[in-house]
């Protein structure tokens, strides 16, 4: 059961034979890659501790306030899942949340029970392809991200392998459809290139988003492909073959291209240099 800081606090002490169980920047890493907590963290409410002091998986309550000033009390577990799908600001704080989406009252007088939803049909516009096929998709979201379409253009400079597919087969559901959209393809290599950063308001790559993506990889090395997810904004590696990179510089093709060659083979990668 989740304890008061103070108390957890106390009681590393004593395990530890510390005043000092966790210094100042222990998990200043571990930490990083969520930029809105860190924002809504403050150690004067949490006995003068430091959110670099404390563990991500710690058992422990802290106290947080949002933009809005709202304070509630959460553990680092529950704040780092918290984001979700949502990308609001709020979605950081409950009390938040639930103004910006009161919930539905049911009047007292109604006495009928609603109909249960239908489950959720997949999407029938994927094409009756094999599984692990690229193909062009209609439902692939456009690219949004000006970093991203640099780096394509770059990588296709480089690599002689065809360009235009935006979606992947897979033999899963992936939520309601049978195809996953990864932001570069190179299918003569049958390797895709994600880049993740955790954008503007570190809602993205982080929490649930995280567990998505990491969903999307076992689908796309189940139908004998492979990942390469350029990582930045401190995010983690989530494969073998992740790039943790702090951005798109000139070295950072040649970095990928490295990678490349250690998946498939410098004598395959090399073939289709431009």
């Amino acid at each position: 059961m989740a304890e008061r800081v103070e108390a957890w606090w106390a009681r590393r002490q004593f395990s530890r034979g510390a005043d000092v169980p966790y210094p100042v920047g222990t998990y200043r890493d571990a930490w990083a890659p969520f930029p809105m907590l860190i924002r809504q963290y403050h150690p004067e409410l949490n006995g003068g501790i430091t959110l670099t002091q404390i563990p991500p998986a710690a058992d422990v309550l802290l106290l947080w306030q949002c933009e809005a000033g709202h304070l509630f009390a959460a553990t680092p577990t529950e704040q780092r899942a918290r984001p979700g799908r949502e990308r609001r600001r709020s979605a950081w704080c409950p009390e938040c949340a639930t103004l910006a989406k009161p919930p539905h009252i049911r009047p007292a007088s109604s006495t009928r029970k609603s109909p249960r939803r239908p489950e959720r049909a997949l999407c029938a516009k994927t094409p009756a392809v094999p599984v692990g096929e690229p193909f062009v998709s209609e439902c692939a979201p456009r690219p949004a991200s000006a970093v991203e379409a640099r780096l394509r253009a770059d990588l296709f400079e480089r690599l002689g392998v065809t360009p235009g597919f935006n979606a992947v087969r897979v033999g899963r559901a992936f939520f309601d459809h049978v195809e996953v959209w990864p932001d570069i393809l190179l299918p003569e290599l049958r390797i895709a290139v994600e880049y993740d950063s955790t954008g503007r308001f570190g809602l993205e790559h982080v929490g649930k988003r995280e567990d998505a993506d990491r969903r999307k990889d076992r689908l796309l090395r189940s139908a004998h492909w492979e990942v390469v997810r350029i990582r930045t904004g401190k995010l983690e590696k989530l494969g073998p073959h992740d790039l943790q990179l702090s951005g798109l510089g000139r070295t950072a093709v040649d970095r990928l291209l490295d990678t490349l060659r250690d998946i498939r083979g410098p004598l395959l990668i090399d073939a289709y240099l431009r």
